[in-house]
């Protein structure tokens, strides 16, 4: 190995781009990827097949090192939740220089990470990607889980009371429940919202969901697989001795004065039983509001008027995990008083709102959200919260609901506001009902804030994506912002998410078009024409402020043409 290993401050991207290996719009494609999943800017374009993984390994100078002399205490030098997110691992130190092994060693904001926390000059050195996981893995969490484990025996345990209560004192409880107790405070601790435990071939790997992204936070020995699966079948009243179907079960637990509600799923693998934990807190919502949600205060007032009016339809849409059910749930906390009856028909109810009848749905007993909405309809109600607008039925049944003196609010799976109002259309209902019904549609995604704690300004290139994606000439000032990565966001330079929206309310201009059945195309831009900020729009006015990244923005709003 050389001592003197290749030094740069170019990207791989940028490496590629000068030896017209890859198109800007290849390495814009490859940036999208990677907001979206975390992972290096090299694996993300091996696996898109732009480039060879020959052509990384030898554009990084990728070397073969013998990583069985890896010092533990050098190791521990720099944080473990930095070695991971940066796949790399500390090899040698001589007096200020520290020699480190990485996947990406032209990752820049790596290496000024590293230099901040450690205070050493770096020397990257390009090593494998799968070696160094496999490094990692070795150097941290299973040793020391092993050594817990050594002496434990799999031994039945008899079903705890409904609530489980996590408490600081486990000192003396069996090795297994203090893990599942740690991994489940942990969690809550940094606010996941899903566990994921997923057996491998040689071991076990624990995720965390942390603001909408997969975080590996622990690995665990093979060998105490099952009991840690068992362990959680036990506390979700599961079958234990089912394990060739998938099952769904329910924790409660306590940390403190806080309350949660664990909807815990087991689905059959090659390697065993894949076990993912929703994290639901219970008292969470209840002083949720609109303002919290990212509305601008121009969107929001419009939000509000519409809510105020006594029949009709308001319909937010948006993907799965776009906050919907959230947003829904913050509106009816804004309506909800003593003179109001509020019934929500939801699949499943997520969170207790007091004050307001929820009624969940059960295909089994013949409960279908048509079939709530009709009962509810015959319980004096004054607002009604479809938890999702699926079929024609249930469109009809609404529809029907809005304009005979209920206000309605509901979800659609639609790509933008403008979407909303024909997709009605399409599941039958006539354009003259969906004009006189429906007050306005929201569209919105979900984007990673900046951690408050690390945010950082810079310029961005003259050829950078986000100047395309912005439509900002190369020679136009620009400011943008990031964070560099500290213990308070677990270097990630993102703390909580807030939601970019698109409001569309119902115009005359626009129920002239819907009467004519015009197209989602011919909505959007009539709406833009009378003043529309569209998702796009949002976000970039979000990250021009420093609230966040261009590249969140590009990932969740970069089909809006607009």
């Amino acid at each position: 190995m050389t001592d003197a290993p290749k030094k740069t401050k170019k990207t791989i991207g940028e490496l590629l781009l000068e030896k017209g290996l890859i198109s800007n719009a290849q390495l814009w494609e490859a940036m999208r990827v990677q907001s979206r999943t975390g992972e290096s800017l090299s694996e993300i374009l091996i696996k898109l097949g732009m480039v060879t993984t020959e052509t990384i390994h030898e554009l990084m100078g990728v070397q073969k090192i013998n990583l069985d002399g890896l010092d533990p205490e050098l190791i521990k030098l720099v944080p473990e939740h930095m070695l991971r997110k940066y796949k790399m691992l500390p090899f040698k130190k001589e007096d200020n220089r520290l020699t480190m092994l990485m996947a990406d060693p032209a990752n820049v904001l790596a290496i000024d990470d590293l230099r901040l926390v450690t205070g050493c000059k770096i020397e990257p050195v390009a090593l494998e990607q799968h070696v160094v996981e496999e490094a990692i893995r070795k150097y941290f969490s299973i040793p020391e889980v092993e050594k817990i484990f050594d002496d434990f025996e799999v031994t039945t345990e008899q079903q705890e009371s409904e609530t489980i209560i996590l408490e600081d004192e486990v000192v003396d409880e069996a090795p297994v429940v203090r893990l599942i107790n740690s991994i489940f405070t942990q969690a809550i601790e940094q606010k996941a919202s899903d566990i994921h435990i997923e057996p491998a071939e040689n071991y076990v790997r624990v995720r965390y969901r942390i603001d909408g992204m997969l975080q590996e936070i622990m690995t665990l020995p093979k060998k105490i697989r099952s009991t840690v699966i068992s362990r959680i079948k036990i506390m979700s009243n599961m079958d234990i001795a089912e394990k060739r179907s998938p099952q769904d079960g329910r924790i409660m637990l306590k940390l403190g004065s806080q309350e949660f509600d664990l909807r815990v799923s087991s689905l059959p693998t090659v390697y065993g039983e894949k076990i993912v934990t929703r994290l639901l807190d219970k008292g969470g919502m209840k002083s949720y509001r609109l303002e919290n949600v990212g509305f601008a205060p121009e969107s929001l007032s419009v939000f509000k008027d519409a809510l105020k009016s006594s029949y009709g339809m308001l319909l937010i849409t948006g993907p799965t995990g776009s906050g919907k059910t959230t947003t829904l749930y913050a509106a009816l906390n804004e309506i909800n008083t003593i003179e109001k009856n509020i019934i929500t028909v939801e699949d499943p109810v997520e969170y207790m709102l007091e004050g307001i009848n929820q009624t969940q749905v059960n295909p089994k007993a013949r409960m279908t959200f048509a079939a709530g909405l009709r009962a509810i309809l015959r319980q004096d109600p004054d607002v009604i919260l479809v938890g999702e607008i699926r079929d024609s039925e249930t469109a009809q049944i609404a529809v029907k609901a809005a304009t005979t003196g209920h206000l309605v609010l509901s979800t659609l799976h639609t790509n933008d506001a403008a979407g909303a109002f024909t997709r009605l259309v399409d599941m039958e209902i006539e354009p003259f009902l969906v004009a006189s019904s429906v007050l306005g549609a929201v569209a919105q995604r979900l984007v990673r804030l900046i951690c408050p704690k690390c945010r950082q300004s810079y310029v961005p290139a003259p050829d950078s994506p986000a100047r395309l994606f912005m439509g900002i000439r190369p020679d136009q000032p620009l400011t943008l912002y990031r964070g560099a990565g500290c213990n308070e966001c677990r270097n990630s330079g993102y703390r909580g998410r807030m939601a970019i929206l698109e409001i569309l309310p119902m115009t005359a201009g626009l129920r002239s078009l819907i009467l004519k059945n015009a197209s989602a195309d011919e909505v959007k831009q009539k709406a833009q024409a009378e003043g529309m900020v569209t998702l796009k729009a949002d976000g970039l006015q979000k990250a021009l402020k420093g609230l966040t990244t261009i590249e969140e923005v590009m990932r969740v709003a970069y089909a809006d043409e607009n």
